[in-house]
Parts: C-alpha cells; structure tokens; sequence
C-alpha cells in the first residue's frame, strides 16, 4: 500500500471515528432544551467554512485525487506524525465529550441548567475540543500530501476558531460571570502552559 493510500485511509478512519463518537451526545444533548441561543447566520456560515475544510474539500481530493495538480510526494516521517495527530485529536476528542456530556453542543449555545465544566480535560483547557479540531486538521495536513486538500482543514477551521473564540467566551462570562472569570484565569485556552 502506498502511503498516500494509506494516508487518504487513515483520515477516513480519522473522520468516522469523530462521527461516531460524537453520535450519542448528540442524541443526549438533543433531549436537553437549549436555555441561550446564539446560532445565528454567521454561526452557520462559520460551521460550512469549517465542514467544508475539515470535511467537503478533503473528501472530494480523497475520493478523486482533485485536485492532481497540488499533490506531492508523501514523506513517512510526515505519515508517521499525521497517524500520531489523528489518534491524539481521537483522544481528546472523546476525553472533552466525556467531560461535557449533556453540555455539549456543536454550536454557541447553552442548555437548561448548563453549568460550568471545569473537570476532567477541563481542568487545564477551556476549550480542549477546539484543541482536538486544531489536532484533527493538523493531521489531515499531515496525511493528505496535496496542497490543496491537505491545509484546507487548518483554513477552514482556523477561520471559525478565530471568528468564534471571542464570543464563545464572553457568552460564557455573561452566563457564568465571577466562576467563569477565576476559571478563564486559572486555565489555559487551547494549549497547556503556551496559549
């Protein structure tokens, strides 16, 4: 098996394995009314530009090698890294799920009752999922040799992590005030000890 074969195999499992884990939360979340809102049209907009990124792009290039023009030569250190990005964005994508249960939401909102999670993989990171996309679109840079599809993940989500980082966390200050500020100064955003 070639290694871009094995590379464009590896960010399929990568993807079904989120898809999957994420399955029964959503179901859960799903049962918990939604007590604050803010999915507005620049929310959607954002999450299109993300899934297309991190979803629409790299899956045509994976299922049409499109586009061929901006492919190249895979390295086995960068496919060794990739299979390490993608198993760690695996990880703490279920570690943050786990953390959240029934407060998960894919979007800016917050449940009846939501309370503020500070537990588990929380308790160093704010926002540990945004830290398993940003590994997830790592890796599929890694493991997608084209110069299109590969960084198309790191564009697309990069793009709602800095149009949604700002008011996810001041709507998290408005609803949770003093808790959420001590806690904002005891943790770290997405990377331990650096951001």
């Amino acid at each position: 098996m070639s290694l871009v074969v094995a590379g464009k195999a590896v960010w399929v499992v990568l993807v079904v394995t989120w898809y999957v884990l994420r399955i029964p939360f959503e179901r859960r979340s799903r049962r918990t009314k939604i007590g604050r809102d803010s999915k507005d049209m620049a929310e959607r907009l954002r999450l299109a530009v993300s899934a297309a990124g991190l979803g629409i792009v790299p899956f045509i290039h994976v299922a049409t090698g499109w586009p061929r023009f901006a492919s190249y030569r895979p390295e086995p250190v960068l496919f060794l890294l990739g299979v390490l990005a993608a198993v760690g964005s695996i990880l703490l994508f279920r570690l943050t799920h786990k953390a959240l249960g029934r407060m998960w939401s894919v979007s800016l909102q917050l449940r009846e009752g939501h309370q503020l999670v500070t537990s588990g993989v929380y308790r160093t990171l704010r926002h540990p999922m945004y830290s398993a996309f940003w590994l997830m679109a790592l890796a599929q840079v890694l493991l997608l040799p084209n110069w299109v599809a590969g960084p198309a993940g790191l564009v697309g989500f990069g793009l709602l992590f800095a149009l949604r980082i700002g008011p996810e966390e001041r709507m998290m200050e408005e609803a949770f005030g003093d808790e959420y500020r001590a806690y904002r100064d005891r943790s770290w955003r997405i990377i331990p000890y650096i951001y």
